[in-house]
């Protein structure tokens, strides 16, 4: 079985062949990957490909081939035994700070006809993970049998899950090399690594957030621009209809940011109590394309409408509920939120420095100061407090008065606090006059349409 694997050229001509610029075909590229995928590949030869491809880059044939390869490296699920009597749609997003989009989008669009599989993330870096988050409500698997998943799935219309070891394997070995070799921004890699995982999922349609901004890991909007082109040309080449949104993170999504403090966010969007204007956009803009995308909406004013009624009838609230008890947390999660969301007994409200108008905001800063209290990892093996993090944060175009808040602190103790505290005030910007209004969902992207292969 072995040299049937290895049949093809050597791994060090395929590299060679890319680091001169060439051309890889399908099937050097199969080779390659099933070396990684059956570690007759090692980690030196993976990293001099990786940084091949990050100079060389690939052409579209060439990265439609890659996302194939590790999509195909180990499971791909299959919805359709189910009979489920809707699509199964998906959203993906970059990254971000207080970015809780897919814990409340999901069920929304559950509550529309739609099933959503959602595999997501941890933290990386600076950015929140919708895996992290979840772990802060008790008892919640994030990592539920296939079984589990599946009848989840069919009877509350979404299971948000992290990764499993059997989806796209290849690309879990490659991003770990790319994460050490300082190859991880290659848009050829960045767009086979998101689209194999999506396609194992077996999902009809999926729609990305691509952020830019200070806050995100894609600052330049050209270079965003690039990512969503390429998402959305892959993945449609490869079956998936697919569409991307540019949008901004140049300040925090939802006014917080820290694991419990974003699912109370969470609890209290779906239960009507609060919607921040920023997150609602977003999470309205997105869910439009995923119900167009999938049938269940004849245009963007159509969806909405449809969205926003599954809001307002307390069914996205009632599929969120039958998720979370589902896989395992608590069955009155959206009634009782303080009795199982840990909370900090420090908690320091951060003066704004004089008065005057928020003019920007440093939404890396904020992201790293969520870390630094313990909400986030600075080594993957650290563990994450899910109590700590910051919330009520001033927005950009604020007029604030010295001595107002800024933020919030959630922390372990005075000392925590303070050094938070003295990050948030830095990442704050207040001037005299009002900030120039902003763009939240960037336009002058290509339509799906544009790209699909029928």
């Amino acid at each position: 079985m072995g040299s049937e694997r290895r049949q093809g050229p050597p791994p060090q001509e395929i590299i060679r062949r890319k680091r001169d610029g060439g051309v890889l075909s399908r099937a050097e590229i199969d080779v390659f990957v099933r070396g990684i995928s059956d570690g007759s590949i090692g980690d030196g030869q993976i990293g001099a490909m990786a940084m091949a491809v990050y100079f060389n880059d690939m052409n579209l044939d060439e990265r439609v081939a890659l996302t194939l390869a590790m999509r195909d490296s180990g499971q791909v699920l299959d919805w359709t035994s189910l009979d489920l009597p809707g699509p199964v749609l998906d959203k993906h997003s970059t990254g971000g700070v207080g970015d809780l989009v897919s814990l409340v989008l999901g069920p929304m669009v559950a509550a529309c006809g739609g099933f959503v599989p959602m595999i997501s993330g941890r933290g990386l870096g600076h950015t929140g993970g919708t895996v992290d988050k979840l772990e802060a409500i008790p008892g919640y698997q994030v990592a539920p049998d296939q079984a589990l998943f599946r009848s989840v799935v069919r009877d509350a219309g979404v299971a948000i899950i992290g990764q499993t070891a059997q989806l796209a394997p290849a690309d879990r070995r490659l991003y770990g090399i790319r994460d050490v070799t300082a190859t991880v921004e290659s848009i050829a890699l960045i767009t086979g690594s998101i689209l194999s995982k999506k396609l194992a999922a077996g999902i009809d349609v999926l729609v990305m957030d691509i952020k830019t901004g200070n806050g995100a890991f894609m600052p330049n909007v050209a270079q965003a621009m690039a990512l969503a082109q390429a998402i959305v040309e892959v993945g449609n080449r490869s079956g998936m209809k697919t569409a991307a949104l540019l949008t901004d993170m140049n300040e925090p999504l939802a006014p917080c940011a820290g694991n419990a403090i974003e699912i109370r966010c969470v609890v209290d969007y779906l239960a009507g109590r609060l919607r921040p204007p920023r997150l609602h956009e977003v999470t309205l803009a997105l869910g439009a394309q995923m119900l167009v995308l999938g049938g269940l909406a004849t245009d963007a004013a159509h969806a909405r409408s449809k969205l926003m009624d599954g809001l307002e009838s307390g069914r996205a609230a009632e599929r969120f509920a039958r998720m979370v008890a589902a896989l395992g947390g608590p069955g009155d999660l959206l009634e009782r939120p303080d009795q199982h969301l840990v909370r900090t007994d420090t908690v320091l409200a951060v003066p704004a420095p004089r008065s005057g108008y928020v003019q920007a905001c440093d939404c890396r800063t904020l992201g790293l100061a969520v870390v630094g209290l313990g909400g986030g990892r600075k080594d993957p093996a650290d563990r994450i407090d899910g109590a700590v993090g910051l919330s009520g944060f001033a927005q950009i175009g604020d007029a604030m008065v010295a001595g107002q808040p800024l933020a919030f602190v959630h922390a372990r103790g005075d000392d925590a606090a303070g050094l938070a505290g003295e990050a948030v005030s830095a990442a704050f910007v207040i001037g005299d006059e009002p900030a120039a209004g902003r763009a939240l969902v960037l336009e002058g992207l290509p339509d799906y349409a544009e790209h699909s292969q029928a």
